[in-house]
């Protein structure tokens, strides 16, 4: 098989050093100081990878703009992952290869046991105490609001809307941040909101964002600050329940609205996994649900028990 040479660089490439753009001088700078690490010379890597050595060489010195499968080469040839080359803070460090390797090719339990771990070393770890925070997970249309809202009347406890906390933080309206921010600054504003709700409140429900599993350090917040539930629907009843809410944004120009729904649901769903306790309201009333999860919710062992013992008190 011959020696990769993909096609030259165009015109005026050569002519300074100025037209190097950043990222590709970075690239190459993580090719060469991995390629000292394991001992290579560009001639072997080079064989090894089936890449010319000139384009080595242009890669190397932040000139070469090589494609993905070269990249994917280069890699193999390395003995490193595609996003090690490509600057994955993950391979910052020596440390930090010890971890990945550590948990390479683990199951989901064991990488769910290890974080937890990780969780109680540096102080990040739920604590099992009497009071607690119940928060609601899943796509809109499942009931957060409705069914948190009821939760939180039955339980004495505040109700928190993630969502009108960050219009709160952020002083405009949802709509507002997306159009003019953009969606990083809404994540940015929704770790505040719930950094602030974790701290202000040591007993409430909070309902949250269908897209909080979208930043993974959030979420990690979320796991370790509260007793989670992940409220379940079918699509198509999350996709009736807001239309029945008078949003038609859902299919608005979308003829392919109930496709990109279940593409959602199933990108998101191995995050919604990781609540405590998941809670399907397919086909239920409002009633019957609230019911069910008052009843799970009492009877299933965590902090969350204390709210509704005391309620119970109360009540008596």
């Amino acid at each position: 098989m011959e020696a990769i040479d993909p096609a030259p660089r165009p015109p005026g490439s050569d002519s300074g050093e100025e037209e190097r753009d950043p990222f590709l001088i970075a690239l190459g700078e993580r090719v060469r100081s991995l390629r000292a690490r394991k001992g290579m010379t560009r001639r072997v890597l080079a064989h090894e990878s089936r890449v010319s050595e000139r384009h080595l060489a242009n890669l190397e010195l932040g000139l070469g703009n090589a494609s993905i499968l070269v990249l994917r080469q280069v890699a193999q040839a390395l003995g490193c992952a595609l996003a090690e080359l490509l600057g994955d803070e993950t391979a910052a460090s020596p440390e930090w290869l010890f971890i990945r390797d550590l948990l390479r090719n683990r199951s989901e339990e064991d990488l769910g046991r290890a974080r937890q771990a990780l969780a109680r070393l540096f102080g990040d770890a739920r604590e099992n105490t009497g009071s607690g925070r119940i928060a609601l997970i899943g796509l809109r249309g499942a009931g957060k609001s409705t069914l948190g809202h009821m939760l939180a009347d039955e339980l004495d406890v505040p109700f928190v809307e993630i969502n009108r906390e960050v219009e709160r933080v952020a002083g405009c309206s949802l709509a507002e941040i997306h159009n003019l921010l953009g969606p990083s600054a809404y994540r940015r504003y929704e770790r505040r909101a719930l950094e602030e709700a974790l701290q202000n409140h040591a007993e409430a429900v909070i309902a949250t964002p269908g897209g909080i599993v979208s930043d993974a350090g959030t979420f990690n917040l979320l796991l370790a600050g509260c007793f989670t539930v992940w409220l379940q629907a079918s699509p198509e009843e999350h996709m009736q329940r807001v239309i029945a809410q008078g949003d038609l944004r859902p299919m608005a120009g979308n003829a392919e609205a109930m496709e990109d729904l279940k593409r959602i649901l199933a990108g998101r769903a191995a995050f919604y996994g990781k609540a405590d306790l998941s809670f399907n309201t397919t086909g239920k009333s409002v009633t019957e649900s609230f019911a069910q999860l008052c009843d799970l919710l009492e009877h299933r062992s965590g902090p969350q028990q204390t709210l509704f013992r005391r309620s119970k008190s109360y009540a008596s």
